[in-house]
């Protein structure tokens, strides 16, 4: 068979085609990661070196070069099966269908004596005491993710935007995960913070960021700092730091302990169950609220998250009055349904008979005034029966049965 010389050119122009397709596509793909990488690169923040490494090196908790918790975590990674779960599987109703009930908030009230909470989504708080503001976990970005373009989003807008921040004395921090550390909230914050308040390790973040090192108050499990009229105490918890694939553990993670001169808060940080909880209550209890992580959680990693009845439990074992449950409610960073952790909360206080307060996001509530009504709408979830969550090692301290209540 014979090919004509239009044949020949026709089906090399369509190879030569194809191959400039390629190379095209092949050079968008590269640039796009590269530029991904960029954008990413800076929100990874930095390693603790130098003095900060040394003083991070004399603490009890930090061994072979990595922080430990006191009951170590065994449920802490993800399943083939959870894997699998997260590309094709998981409750149907793991974001909001319609927009949310939102407090919008052009500021807050002035300061107080009295305790209050100003809930603001996911773990960001302003507690007040004392005449004295404390911005917990501050997140006003878009994305949990060290990216502004890929990422689990936020439901919706923050309630109180970070220009109409009222005086705030100091910014506490719990560990350095992307839902408590937000590189754009802390640039954000820079020029309007005097105080940052966090645990061994993550000042090398914030001055990778541009915080002054003066500024920056690093502290180990109960080690403690004077804001004002108040005490801050760093507390114990079990769970796991890192902001890549190189750096897991290598900052520490705690809740904190708010105490004035009457009252009391405690704010759980990221935890599983951990028999310190009891200590913290001695120590520093009766709390007249607590805030306590409640969503996000499942069994691959329940050594590192407590989930809803686990909250109620440490609620108890800290000596708590009033329990504001958060760390639900913003990103989808779990299988469950979203409204399902306010919904166990709900039926395991109802069976405890423990007031709990389920603010709308944006709104502030005091020990003695809070809504405790649904706000969220009724959807499909699963009970603790059906998807039990309950960290190892403890159960000898609370009970194997009460905890899967």
């Amino acid at each position: 068979m014979k090919f004509s010389d239009n044949s020949i050119r026709r089906g090399l122009g369509k190879r030569q085609w194809r191959r400039s397709l390629l190379i095209f596509m092949s050079a968008v793909f590269v640039l796009a990661l590269l530029i991904l990488m960029i954008d990413a690169y800076v929100a990874l923040g930095a390693k603790p070196s130098g003095q900060r490494l040394e003083r991070i090196s004399q603490s009890p908790r930090f061994v072979d070069g990595r922080f430990q918790n006191t009951l170590p975590a065994i449920a802490d990674g993800l399943s083939l099966a959870t894997l699998r779960d997260y590309v094709v599987g998981g409750s149907d109703y793991r974001k909001p269908a319609e927009s949310l009930p939102v407090q919008v908030r052009a500021g807050l009230d002035k300061p107080t004596s009295e305790l209050r909470i100003t809930w603001l989504g996911h773990s960001t708080l302003i507690v007040e005491l004392d005449g004295a503001r404390i911005l917990v976990d501050p997140v006003w970005g878009s994305r949990a993710s060290p990216s502004r373009f890929i990422g689990t989003k936020r439901f919706y807008t923050p309630p109180l935007a970070i220009e109409a921040l009222p005086p705030i004395d100091a910014v506490v921090i719990s560990h350095d995960h992307y839902d408590h550390l937000d590189l754009p909230t802390v640039r954000a914050l820079a020029s309007k913070i005097g105080r940052w308040v966090v645990p061994l390790g993550i000042g090398s973040h914030l001055e990778r960021w541009g915080i002054e090192p003066t500024l920056i108050s690093e502290v180990d499990w109960w080690d403690e700092v004077k804001v004002g009229d108040i005490r801050l105490v760093s507390t114990p918890a079990r769970h796991f730091s890192g902001r890549s694939l190189t750096d897991r553990d290598t900052t520490l993670w705690s809740g904190w302990a708010f105490i004035g001169a009457e009252q009391r808060a405690w704010f759980s940080g990221d935890t599983a169950m951990t028999p310190e909880f009891r200590e913290i209550g001695e120590r520093l209890g009766p709390f007249d609220v607590t805030m306590i992580e409640t969503g996000a959680y499942h069994a691959s990693w329940s050594d590192v998250h407590l989930g809803p009845e686990q909250a109620l439990k440490a609620h108890a074992m800290v000596n708590g009055r009033l329990l504001v449950p958060v760390h639900w409610g913003l990103f989808d960073l779990a299988l469950h349904g979203w409204t399902e952790p306010a919904e166990r909360v709900r039926v395991a206080a109802m069976a405890g008979g423990v007031p709990v307060a389920f603010p709308l996001p944006g709104q502030s509530i005091t020990p003695t005034a809070f809504p405790s009504e649904r706000w969220w709408p009724e959807l499909p979830w699963q009970n603790a029966s059906e998807a039990p969550i309950v960290s190892t090692g403890v159960a000898e301290i609370v009970g194997a049965g009460a905890l899967a209540q």
